[in-house]
């Protein structure tokens, strides 16, 4: 029966016939028949409008999750004007419940239709998600591609550029050849099960489970930032052709340092053999090889990758941020958690977690004591601070022998960064912390190298930007974080020797404001006193970056995401006796 019901579809899904708009043929889409969630079947003969939009979408993928509410806010803008929208999920991982929570999260307006074998996508030429079909009132295709320009791989703008459905839309209604008929499209492939096509070396059992499982788990798990897991087979095999396009554009797993400086313990990088079999293993069709040589399972703690904690601080209420933000964004929520302990603790690992990873922009966890912040000369805007989260980045496990102190009756104070998703979202943060087992060698602190004083011409493509300090003791480096916002560029941390030796400890070429890392050095660095430490970055505020909120203005020191920051942290711990004469 399953079988005469898909030849059934078949012969009704789509034949394509010629008409023309202008010069250009358009395709003339023919009747077909799916089931929305409940069950109802629902016909493209039977629906009668002026305009219709057909959007492909999917439950996981962030930038079609980020669309969601654009296209509710479309429906309901063209409701009255005769334009019905619907939505086709064709992914093959995406079950029945999945697509109904997602409709309900997102209160999706329109019908929401199950294509459970891409028969639908296939015949419209749908290969990624979100992709919408303006189809006129016979049914031809006036407009493909995307909703508008504000987001996609890589990047997200404060606002699109261009509503490229809404002027096709009113083009259309006007009785006008749509202008731009074609744009394209970014966002996540549609996910198709893939059959293996020639005999392969590498199978998930034998190789690419132990390479997701060393590289890739640590975000994609339930519970963690990774908008998907990578925990089986199937959920691996599902996503092969996204996979392949961010390991072949090397955008993922997310790590931005130059190989030519440093060597970090917290390193993702694939190896070029691992990238290899990971490209050979998609093109050979996914085989999935001999369950017997799958590995054993990796265990983690809770969700925490710092392990699991000995105690877990969380906030005291939920914070609720609104579905857009206001003209002047969403202010930095500040969170005070008291921590209630009756003597000094010695914190060897701590982990600020998000309540909800799709709201949370960035933590700064510092620590207050007799309601000040601890404070040292020349910490500057890092003094007291504890831990940090911002994408991309994991808990920090501090080297033997080191740890940071959280004083007797001290209290966490939360600086949350909070970033709207067009819908209404609650979060409640937490912060894990693992005790030493005593006292240790030495403390562990965070400087943070910025420079506030700056201002970014309009449409600069790399304008520069410099800090530095300069340590009168000998101290031990043992990380380093760059911070900017949209326009960043590139980041460099020099240190210069007091014989003016110059050596790059860490660059990173392109910076990425949506994952950002601390980048843990493999060995411990040890400088001398009178050592400096330099920072320089450079900014692109021009119209060719595409996270640039505005390249036409002149652009300072600010807290929110569409003004900038310039900041080196770094950790270190002095070593006694050593202050420099």
């Amino acid at each position: 029966m399953r079988l005469k019901s898909l030849f059934a579809v078949l012969f009704l899904v789509l034949s394509v016939s010629c008409s023309f708009a202008g010069d250009r043929p358009v395709k003339a889409v023919a009747n077909f028949r799916l089931k929305d969630l409940a069950g109802k079947e629902w016909s493209l003969e039977e629906t009668k409008s002026k305009a219709l939009v057909v959007a492909f979408i999917g439950t996981q993928c962030p930038v079609n999750n980020l669309y969601m509410p654009r296209l509710v806010e479309l429906e309901k803008e063209y409701r009255d004007k005769g334009v019905a929208f619907v939505a086709i999920n064709s992914n093959e991982h995406d079950t029945l419940a999945a697509m109904t929570e997602h409709a309900k999260k997102f209160g999706l307006t329109f019908p929401v239709l199950r294509d459970e074998k891409q028969l639908i996508a296939n015949r419209f030429g749908a290969d990624r998600h979100p992709v919408v079909y303006l189809l006129d009132d016979k049914h031809a295709i006036r407009y493909q591609g995307r909703i508008d320009d504000q987001y996609g791989i890589g990047y997200d703008r404060s606002k699109p550029t261009r509503r490229d459905l809404a002027v096709a839309i009113d083009e259309l209604l006007a009785g006008k050849q749509v202008s731009t008929a074609i744009t394209k499209v970014e966002g996540c492939f549609i996910t198709r099960v893939p059959s293996a096509k020639t005999k392969s070396e590498v199978t998930y059992a034998k190789d690419v489970s132990r390479i997701v499982q060393n590289r890739c788990q640590e975000c994609h798990r339930p519970g963690q930032i990774g908008p998907m897991p990578f925990v089986t087979y199937d959920d691996v095999a599902n996503w092969a052709l996204m996979i392949r396009e961010v390991v072949a554009d090397d955008r993922m797993p997310p790590w931005h340092a130059d190989p030519k400086h440093g060597k970090f313990k917290n390193d993702r990088s694939l190896s070029a053999d691992e990238k290899a079999k990971l490209l050979a293993w998609v093109d050979a069709g996914c085989p999935e090889g001999d369950k017997s040589d799958l590995p054993a399972p990796r265990k983690y703690a809770d969700a925490w990758t710092i392990g699991k904690p000995d105690v877990v601080l969380t906030m005291p209420n939920p914070i609720t941020i609104p579905a857009k933000a206001g003209k002047g964004g969403i202010p930095y929520k500040y969170v005070i958690i008291p921590t209630n302990f009756n003597e000094d603790k010695w914190i060897q690992a701590v982990e600020a977690k998000p309540g909800n990873y799709q709201v949370v922009h960035h933590i700064l966890v510092y620590v207050a004591a007799g309601g000040k912040k601890l404070k040292e000369p020349g910490d500057g805007i890092g003094s007291g601070m504890l831990a940090a989260y911002a994408p991309g980045d994991l808990g920090s496990v501090f080297a033997p022998g080191s740890a940071k102190k959280l004083p007797k009756g001290g209290v966490l104070v939360l600086q949350m960064h909070y970033t709207p998703t067009g819908t209404e979202q609650t979060d409640r943060s937490s912060v894990g912390l693992i005790f030493a087992k005593g006292p240790p060698k030495t403390e562990v602190k965070t400087r943070a190298i910025a420079q506030q004083l700056f201002a970014i011409p309009a449409n600069a493509e790399s304008h520069k930007v410099t800090s530095k300090t300069t340590f009168n003791k000998d101290v031990v480096l043992f990380s380093m974080f760059p911070h900017m916002h949209l326009r960043g560029k590139d980041f460099k941390f020099e240190v210069v020797y007091p014989d003016n030796k110059r050596e790059t400890l860490l660059s990173v070429p392109r910076y990425d404001f949506g994952w950002q890392s601390n980048y843990l050095l493999k060995e411990p660095l040890r400088l001398p006193a009178g050592t400096r430490i330099e920072c320089t970055a450079h900014f692109d505020n021009s119209a060719k970056n595409p996270n640039n909120p505005n390249p036409n203005t002149l652009v300072f020191w600010g807290e929110q995401t569409w003004q900038e920051m310039m900041i080196g942290f770094v950790d270190y711990a002095y070593v006694e006796g050593s202050e420099k004469k």
